[in-house]
């Protein structure tokens, strides 16, 4: 693990491959978790020679706590800090969930930076007023009361159950993401993204390659909204993962591993002139 230090905050970050050809590959984790939850996916691609770096965002896993409020724009911010740290021009950037969120933020901000995008169970609407209210409710709760209970009461919709029945290491990793991630860091990004944008407009602007994959039983961004996101982007790809939840990553790594490895190699190494 390395830290990157920007202001008085500390980045946690794992850096594969610093010598891999390409663009790198830059994954952003999901909330309440830590780039723990993309493990699968940095041993398969850094085993295949691609450069893949994989920060905890600030307040979850070893990166600092911030508490009070924290917006997407701040998480694609300290983002980019990295990248200029690293003297990284360009990248691929993958997120899942809140990390797709974060994705969508920083292609709003930085969008020369970008070779490709990949979007996993997310959505890119503004959030409801009854959606606002439920996760400042949240927020509120997580502090009164901690991450156990939260983290027992929503495993099932993370991983579908079957799957919390067939690769119970799945589940407890799962599981002790959530129970791990501060209760005040998780608590500042719930209530700044209960004040994201509507992300439709600048995703139609898109003018890079775009994977877009959601879990065939997700509850919590369902298969509708990915169809939004397909609408929306220009040559955008879609691909469904069969018999999994929010998670599809951890319920089934190959099948998520060889999406986003076709994907990959669609990519030029060498930017082409737009």
């Amino acid at each position: 693990m390395d830290t990157f230090i920007t202001g008085q905050i500390a980045i946690a970050y794992d850096d594969h491959n610093p010598e891999g050809t390409g663009p790198p590959l830059v994954l952003v984790h999901g909330h309440p978790f830590d780039r723990s939850m993309w493990a699968p996916q940095v041993e398969h691609f850094a085993w295949d020679g691609r450069r893949v770096i994989v920060p905890d965002l600030r307040g979850y896993g070893h990166s600092t706590v911030v508490p009070g409020k924290t917006p997407l724009q701040t998480f694609a911010e300290d983002i980019a800090g990295l990248l200029d740290h690293l003297g990284v021009a360009e990248i691929v950037l993958g997120g899942l969930s809140m990390g797709g969120q974060i994705v969508m933020e920083f292609h709003r901000l930085f969008p020369d930076r970008l070779r490709g995008l990949v979007l996993a169970d997310t959505a890119p609407q503004a959030e409801t007023e009854e959606g606002r209210r439920v996760r400042d409710a949240t927020a509120d709760r997580l502090l009164r009361e901690g991450m156990g209970g939260y983290a027992e009461e929503v495993l099932a919709t993370m991983v579908a159950p079957a799957n919390i029945r067939r690769f119970p290491a799945v589940a407890e990793h799962v599981l002790g993401m959530m129970r791990r991630t501060p209760p005040e860091g998780a608590a500042a990004a719930l209530r700044g993204r209960a004040e994201r944008p509507d992300y439709r407009a600048s995703l139609s602007r898109v003018r890079v390659p775009t994977l877009i994959v959601v879990g065939s039983d997700d509850e919590f961004t369902p298969i509708a909204d990915a169809r939004l996101m397909h609408e929306v982007i220009p040559g955008s790809a879609l691909v469904v993962i069969e018999d999994t939840a929010h998670m599809p990553n951890l319920e089934r790594p190959a099948e998520f591993n060889e999406a986003l490895s076709k994907f990959l190699d669609s990519i030029p190494r060498e930017r082409w002139a737009l």
